[in-house]
């Protein structure tokens, strides 16, 4: 099946299901993002994050609000008939972890030269073996063959029922000197590099 996600529009499912998961972060699970004013860019851009819950995305989804995100997800997510009607809803790119997903990859580069925005998670999954250690193949690619800005948030904790969380939104990782030297699987490991230098400086500036 072709993925035809590209760059959706606010309203429906996606809104509502927003606008919930913006009372329980005010509310039942207090959730504060420092520095989101970052965020607040004309698309196309990139925002990636650590994986800590499946709330992560309503978190990000939260605090960008003049346009939807369209986030990777796991294929998982969308054997059920159900899942794939709710995630089609929430804007969502299943990709098959751990291979190359060529059909997943051309998604995120079509929701991007339509001028949308791509929210990933580079570790494919939540890992508790340190932040960014493990990134999924094909997240720098996107960065470099895209050359869109890519935008940093370090989520300190799990966001879960009556426990504060904060996130901080980091500076634009820079990719212009990597896309100048060519883009392959040399510029796209010091791309991955880049991203784990990165989300260490973030942990180590504002983690626990």
């Amino acid at each position: 099946m072709t993925q035809t996600c590209e760059a959706p529009k606010n309203g429906g499912l996606y809104s509502v299901a927003r606008a919930a998961a913006a009372i329980l972060f005010h509310t039942v699970m207090p959730t504060r993002i420092i520095g989101a004013g970052k965020l607040d860019l004309e698309p196309p851009f990139i925002v990636i994050s650590n994986h800590n819950s499946m709330m992560d995305p309503f978190v990000l989804a939260c605090k960008i609000k003049r346009y939807p995100v369209v986030f990777l997800g796991k294929k998982e997510l969308v054997r059920s008939r159900f899942g794939r009607w709710l995630f089609d809803r929430l804007h969502m790119i299943s990709v098959d972890r751990g291979h190359s997903d060529m059909e997943a990859m051309r998604a995120c580069m079509r929701t991007l030269k339509a001028g949308g925005i791509l929210g990933v998670f580079p570790e494919g999954t939540r890992h508790h073996e340190g932040v960014m250690e493990h990134i999924e193949s094909g997240v720098s690619l996107i960065a470099l063959r895209s050359g869109v800005p890519v935008i940093p948030v370090y989520i300190d904790g799990r966001v879960a029922l009556f426990h504060s969380t904060k996130a901080w939104v980091g500076d634009p990782i820079p990719t212009g000197d990597l896309r100048a030297e060519g883009i392959n699987s040399e510029t796209s490991a010091r791309m991955n590099e880049r991203i784990r230098e990165t989300f260490r400086a973030m942990v180590a500036e504002h983690g626990k």
